[in-house]
């Protein structure tokens, strides 16, 4: 088996060289493309191999291993002219009329990225590179499946591309606490790289109990993602889970005015990171009632998440701590959750888990649509002892989640949970931000400046009450 993790870093050191890949970003980007294009390829000589009516939509002559599988193959100029004006001009407008949906998303794909690499030398290399992966060896596959999430979290460092990317950590809780069932639809409208996608799909693969249920697991569990990058990632992602073909749409999940969604739109579940902290682009907070209108990404897409679900439906979502309060608008949000679904437990996490992506603190919501939220449970997630921060080497991790899992099914309080009913929220305008009231009061943490004048009021009473002694003695 292949040294995996090896053959990924020396791909980066490689272009590392590259002027046209400087930045771990433009290196993410650059690997994206080519490693879907390898995995893509791959799946589909196994595909025309196994189904006697499949033929891939890619022409023979760009499948990856007629232009990229020799390595004493095309290099320098001669690949570079290759790939700019043949591989991607024709995948770009790829024929969509045999109606072959794999077709559609090599479309989508190709349209929206570029191959950034200056040096077809340096492009070579990292082609070779790739090519010691076997992604029809299911061993080197799985392996590959690992490494990739890794690459994924490490987007949290890349630039501006860790809003993709949600701690495995969170996507698996979620979906274990929302507990997906065969049959039911799943979607993440913000689906970023996949990472609740793949949690759903595992959790509905561990429990499939035939063939057509395995079957209708990759057609029931769906994803929106409006950006190219984090699209094409989440595709990857979705094969490399043995997927044919991601359900994943390539849109603004804002851009769709409410009125036009109808029952066979609503899921039964709803797992998502929206994106926080944005505004709205293309004036999309009009396709939303008037009162809900607002410019803030993470409000309108509550409104959203609310409006998709069945009655009885179930959501887990992460929404930052300035969803929690705010009057107006906000409000009104608030108020329309609290009434139209039961928001039964709130998990409050440390500003550190998005780090360096983002230092907000946020918060885990669940709610089920139908009947209206009685009472709130808030569950105040620690940081481990010794820690005093998440960081990139020391991420939130699933096993700290063990005393809340066993708490979820038999709730009391105590020290890290509390209770608070809907009369108290309503009297406070519908603020969610309600503090932890076990916590003990955190002791005054003073400056120097203040100290000393501390120090001073002391030896000023002390010098008083010494002179009002030595009074008394005196008299």
């Amino acid at each position: 088996m292949a040294n995996i993790s090896g053959i990924v870093k020396s791909a980066r050191k490689i272009m590392r060289q590259d002027t046209g890949t400087g930045s771990d970003e433009l290196r993410i980007l650059q690997l994206g493309w080519m490693l879907f294009l390898k995995i893509f390829s791959d799946k589909d000589k196994e595909l025309e191999q196994i189904q006697d009516d499949y033929t891939s939509p890619i022409p023979e002559e760009l499948h990856w291993d007629e232009w990229a599988g020799d390595d004493e193959g095309m290099t320098g100029d001669e690949l570079l002219a290759f790939v700019d004006q043949k591989l991607f001009p024709t995948l770009t407008n790829i024929d969509l009329s045999t109606g072959n949906k794999r077709a559609i998303l090599v479309r989508e794909v190709f349209a929206n990225n570029y191959n950034y690499m200056k040096s077809g030398i340096h492009l070579r290399q990292v082609i070779n590179k790739l090519n010691e992966i076997d992604f029809n060896n299911s061993k080197d596959k799985q392996v590959f499946g690992q490494i990739y999430e890794s690459f994924l979290s490490e987007l949290q460092s890349a630039g501006t591309l860790g809003e993709f990317y949600t701690p495995r950590a969170i996507t698996e809780l979620l979906t274990e606490l929302t507990d997906p069932k065969a049959g039911e639809k799943v979607i993440d409208p913000a689906c970023g790289t996949g990472g609740f996608l793949t949690a759903a799909l595992e959790h509905l693969k561990a429990k499939a109990s035939s063939v057509a249920e395995r079957e209708a697991i990759q057609y029931n569990v769906m994803g929106w993602e409006y950006k190219p990058l984090p699209y094409l990632l989440g595709n990857t992602n979705l094969i490399l889970h043995d997927i044919n073909l991601p359900n994943i749409r390539y849109g603004d999940s804002l851009a769709k005015p409410l009125t036009e969604y109808r029952q066979k739109d609503r899921v039964d579940v709803i797992l998502a990171n929206p994106p926080f902290g944005g505004v709205v682009s293309n004036n999309n907070e009009n396709n939303f009632p008037q009162t809900y209108r607002t410019k803030e990404s993470a409000d309108l897409f509550l409104i959203l998440m609310i409006h998709l679900l069945k009655v009885g439906g179930r959501a887990a979502i992460v929404l930052p701590d300035g969803s929690l309060t705010g009057d107006g608008v906000k409000q009104r949000i608030r108020q329309k959750l609290l009434e139209d679904c039961n928001l039964h437990t709130i998990i409050r996490l440390p500003n550190s888990v998005f780090q360096p992506y983002a230092s907000v603190a946020t918060n885990l919501l669940f709610f089920t649509k139908g009947e209206p939220t009685k009472d709130v449970w808030y569950w105040e997630h620690k940081l481990p002892e010794g820690y005093k921060a998440y960081s990139k080497t020391k991420p939130i991790q699933f096993a700290e989640f063990t005393s809340l899992k066993q708490w979820w099914n038999q709730r009391e309080e105590n020290e890290q949970a509390w209770q608070v009913d809907i009369k108290t929220i309503k009297k406070n305008g519908y603020n969610l931000d309600i503090k932890n009231p076990h916590q003990p009061k955190e002791e005054k943490q003073y400056t120097s400046t203040e100290l000393l004048d501390l120090l001073h009021q002391s030896f000023a009473k002390g010098d008083k009450l010494l002179a009002k002694l030595r009074k008394e003695l005196v008299s």
